[in-house]
């Protein structure tokens, strides 16, 4: 992915505010997650490395999503340059960590890949920058909250900054962290209720992406 890639990537986590951020040990829900997200009007998506088989499921969600040809799918919760690697082979378009670490990020670039670093202070925001990131993870949001993001912006307030952690699908909430100047936002288990993915009810997922886009499309209006 070269460099007019990434930029296309970053526009596209811009304009439609919310990146959902899944894992499921079930290749068959993790793939009617997917469908119900892209319906929903998501197209940037990122699964975690979590649980012994999220590489096999993964593969089996490349696959999947060969035919959305407009969807961004990355994958997340990464600590070593091998895992990188071993997702990177399988077709991640990004890579993201919940930690600045350098040899994912030598990794990245060698490859040319869009990779987004978790970063908790000014200090580690700076050192991925200088490492070449075009994103920051501000990890764990419901820790830093809005106020850090607002701090941040003041002295750096072109660096696009993305929470994951805590963030709520709720005007409130978004309207807080858009209020202080993020890029997108990173949602999980808030979006992803337990109960609903556990009873299929897919078409509420769609219903309630779909509500969450609009809200954040309404707030940066």
């Amino acid at each position: 992915m070269d460099e007019a890639n990434h930029q296309q990537l970053l526009n596209c986590m811009h304009e439609t505010g919310l990146i959902p951020v899944f894992n499921h040990t079930d290749s068959d829900i993790a793939k009617k997650v997917l469908d119900a997200c892209y319906e929903g009007g998501v197209r940037v998506f990122e699964f975690t490395n979590r649980g012994e088989n999220a590489l096999e499921v993964f593969g089996e969600l490349v696959t999947h999503a060969q035919q959305y040809s407009d969807l961004y799918l990355g994958i997340g919760t990464l600590f070593t340059k091998e895992d990188a690697s071993h997702f990177f082979d399988e077709g991640a378009h990004f890579l993201v960590s919940p930690a600045l670490i350098p040899e994912i990020a030598n990794f990245a670039n060698q490859k040319e890949v869009f990779w987004v670093p978790g970063c908790g202070t000014v200090t580690e925001m700076y050192q991925a920058l200088q490492l070449g990131a075009k994103l920051l993870k501000a990890f764990p949001g419901n820790v830093l909250g809005p106020g850090f993001i607002k701090a941040v912006k003041a002295v750096y307030p072109k660096v696009p900054i993305m929470p994951t952690g805590g963030v709520k699908p709720t005007e409130e909430n978004l309207s807080a962290w858009y209020n202080a100047g993020v890029h997108c936002v990173g949602m999980g288990s808030q979006l992803f209720k337990k109960d609903l993915i556990e009873s299929g009810h897919f078409n509420d997922l769609t219903e309630s992406v779909s509500n969450t886009i609009q809200t954040i499309k309404k707030i940066k209006k």
